[in-house]
């Protein structure tokens, strides 16, 4: 398949899966074992593309951005427990992460792992949404430490490729009594410097052989992905926080479940 069309397929499936509890990492990890690519080409890519949804999330929630910017420089207190809050659910990934990048590393090339985690997310979905009691709706410098603290343990569970970042965490947010949408919204400002840190620490690793150019996939490759993720995410962030407001994540929670079924079945065949 052409490198172009493939990067442009991979951008449209990043952007539609980023910030939706259903695994970005995993379904790209599935469309390269199940539509026959070299998963070890395109691990930098898959990695790297995911900052064009992140620059989606600044773009969507600009004002929030740059009203906590410059209150940071007028040391506002809400702004100040903004970025309090965020740091801290930032810190267990960012620590987990790089003391165990060489072992995530290996479960990126396992797609049995990803299809069985889809599952078993979907299922934690349904009984987290069924038990789950909202608070009410407050803003994310109102969290208190200890529920930001809870996220960023969720967090980590995303690690684990099938396990959705967004999902671990708006699943983690909503167990300890966060309001659906603060925990949507909370999930997004965490996924900046989560997925920025990732990214960062994947390109240092690969800096040799893209400076190279050495692989069929590379620079060029990784701007068309990131620029279809960053439209495609553009859109999806606006129309998930209107669903969820209304419907909640079982649909979503189904969906894991079926296609994680699904992708054993088609994996068994290849």
């Amino acid at each position: 398949m052409d490198l172009t069309f493939t990067a442009i397929l991979l951008g449209i499936v990043e952007g539609l899966t980023e910030f939706l509890p259903v695994s970005s990492t995993g379904h790209l990890i599935l469309a390269t074992e199940l539509f026959g690519y070299d998963a070890a080409q395109w691990s930098t890519f898959n990695i790297v593309i995911q900052l064009g949804a992140i620059l989606a999330v600044i773009v969507q929630f600009w004002r929030t951005f740059w009203a906590v910017g410059t209150g940071l420089l007028e040391l506002n207190p809400i702004s100040i427990r903004f970025v309090r809050n965020v740091l801290v659910a930032f810190l267990p990934s960012a620590v987990i992460g790089l003391a165990l990048k060489d072992y995530i590393d290996q479960m990126l090339g396992q797609p049995s792992l990803v299809a069985w985690a889809l599952i078993v997310g979907g299922i934690a979905i349904l009984v987290i949404e069924k038990v789950s009691k909202q608070g009410p709706l407050t803003g994310v410098a109102e969290l208190p430490l200890n529920k930001c603290i809870g996220v960023g343990g969720a967090q980590c569970l995303a690690m684990v490729p099938g396990v959705s970042r967004s999902g671990a965490t708006i699943m983690g947010a909503l167990a300890m009594g966060v309001e659906r949408r603060t925990a949507a919204e909370f999930s997004f400002f965490l996924a900046v410097p989560t997925m920025m840190g990732a990214t960062t620490l994947e390109l240092w690793g690969a800096r040799e052989k893209l400076m190279a150019g050495a692989g069929p996939v590379g620079w060029n490759e990784i701007a068309i992905g990131f620029v279809v993720s960053f439209i495609v995410a553009l859109v999806v962030i606006k129309a998930f926080m209107a669903f969820v407001s209304r419907s909640g994540f079982a649909p979503f929670a189904w969906y894991r479940i079926v296609a994680g079924a699904l992708a054993l079945f088609l994996l068994s065949k290849v």
